[in-house]
């Protein structure tokens, strides 16, 4: 088979892959920091790395609409960046996908995961930002704004600050920024999502009211999003999975108590490298 390429855009990191076989393998990969000319650098590696793929895959941080980038501020420049125009300079004949990381991710599960086989589903990434993937028909719908899933935008209380006041009401809550954020604001001094949910049961005993909300606000969204779309699975990701224990349980209790057909729920088969194999995953679909 032959060689495709995958980039991957995150808010703070930019990874670069090449695949020569249609599975969740990365012959190579490179990755740097994103920042001043995040878009030049990655193609310069991904140049070197294979000046001549089969097909690109492409995972965005944000959504692409009308041919740029929106809902990306975090990544200088990124933000109204006319991306598929720029890579269908930069590639040419070539066959490009272009996806957000978090669509990519549920591409990913549904072609070699925990999604696999499935027509209707939901991925949901638990991770720095907050956002799921809806599947129908076996396949990642983007909605009519390429926005389907930006779940970070749902309110919890009415008339709060949402999106157009500049807030992000749901991942400002139960994110890992958002719980960074607010446990360190709770504890005086700087901790990071990790310390703050292995401190749960330990060092951080402060935290557990702040850490039960979150999980007790995330329970909830997340079966009302099921009462309206009736999956079959709910697959879960991201990088709070590190706390799957004191996640998931929690999680599965609320579906089976408000769902009347609650579905199974798995965590993800990829963590860490979800968006990068969801980039290759684009590729291949590509060819």
């Amino acid at each position: 088979m032959s060689q495709v390429l995958g980039i991957d855009v995150g808010g703070t990191k930019v990874a670069i892959g090449v695949s020569d076989s249609d599975g969740p393998t990365v012959t190579v990969r490179e990755r740097l920091s994103t920042g001043p000319d995040t878009l030049a650098r990655a193609l310069a590696v991904a140049r070197r790395l294979d000046p001549a793929p089969a097909a690109v895959g492409f995972s965005t941080t944000g959504v692409i609409w009308e041919g740029a980038v929106r809902l990306s501020p975090n990544v200088p420049g990124w933000d109204g960046l006319e991306l598929p125009r720029l890579l269908a300079e930069e590639f040419g004949d070539i066959p490009v996908a272009i996806d957000n990381d978090v669509n990519a991710a549920a591409m990913a599960e549904l072609r070699w995961g925990a999604l696999r086989g499935v027509s209707t589903g939901l991925y949901l990434n638990l991770g720095t930002g907050l956002a799921a993937a809806l599947v129908v028909g076996g396949r990642v719908v983007p909605g009519a704004h390429g926005a389907a899933g930006e779940i970070g935008y749902l309110q919890i209380e009415p008339g709060e600050p949402a999106f157009a006041d500049g807030h992000v009401p749901l991942e400002e809550r139960i994110s890992g920024s958002g719980l960074a954020r607010r446990a360190s604001a709770l504890l005086g001094r700087e901790v990071t999502t990790a310390e703050v949910l292995s401190g749960y049961d330990g060092a951080l005993p402060q935290v557990r009211p702040l850490v039960d909300a979150a999980l007790r606000t995330l329970a909830m969204s997340m079966a009302n999003l099921c009462v309206m779309l009736d999956p079959e699975r709910l697959v879960v990701g991201g990088g709070m999975m590190g706390a799957a224990d004191l996640i998931m349980p929690r999680l599965v209790a609320e579906l089976e108590r408000a769902v009347p057909f609650a579905p199974e729920v798995r965590p993800a088969r990829f963590t860490d490298d979800a968006p990068l194999l969801g980039a290759l995953a684009l590729a291949h679909a590509a060819l």
